[in-house]
């Protein structure tokens, strides 16, 4: 069984989706985060798994469901930060972000027979995805991250070392309000279909005054 891990940030205005400010404030892209993050960890509740992580860097809020433990983030950029999430991992691993509330159990559940590493390509260049049978930190550490070439360049990492990847689908990471639209219209029950629709309600009724 597969140790799933979600790495993310304490849904807090100012610390978190800074990009989605404007059209949106930072309460309001706060909310934004909090409601991904929600609809992130319950795909990953209802996803099968030995043992379920949140990798965080803050505290956790009443949008943590039952039965995923929390981690705190290690210090240091991105590329440290994901390796160390999984040098604590003993086997195979799945790790995601919290930028993709489409996420669903089924694109959760993945079979590392056959295959030694999976690789979720984001459209940005990214990947909102990274898994490996047997975890090793150094294959992440010095990758260079929030580029365009990001996905690429861990992917080759990963094949130089000599593991057989397979890739999962692409998904597109909400950072900025277009990708907000576009992703709610893929998830319109979830609740950040629900907490978007509220913020551009709020937003349409300020600008119209």
């Amino acid at each position: 069984m597969t140790t799933l891990l979600v790495i993310a940030k304490e849904p807090r205005p100012g610390r978190v989706k800074t990009r989605l400010t404007p059209p949106f404030t930072p309460a309001q892209a706060a909310a934004l985060a909090e409601a991904a993050l929600a609809d992130t960890l319950c795909a990953v509740a209802a996803s099968p798994a030995r043992r379920r992580v949140l990798v965080l860097d803050g505290a956790p809020g009443p949008w943590l469901p039952p039965g995923i433990d929390v981690v705190p983030q290690c210090a240091g950029d991105l590329d440290e930060r994901l390796a160390d999430a999984f040098a604590g991992c003993a086997g195979p691993a799945l790790l995601i972000g919290m930028d993709t509330p489409q996420v669903t159990p089924e694109l959760l559940t993945v079979d590392f027979g056959g295959c030694d590493a999976y690789v979720g390509p984001a459209e940005d260049g990214g990947f909102w995805a990274l898994g490996m049978a047997r975890p090793d930190p150094a294959l992440l550490r010095g990758v260079p991250m929030s580029t365009p070439v990001t996905g690429a360049v861990q992917r080759a990492r990963l094949l130089a070392a000599g593991l057989r990847v397979r890739d999962l689908p692409r998904l597109r990471d909400v950072d900025t309000a277009a990708d907000a639209s576009a992703v709610a219209a893929l998830a319109p029950h979830g609740r950040f279909a629900a907490r978007l629709a509220a913020c551009t309600e709020v937003t349409g009724r300020r600008a119209g005054r």
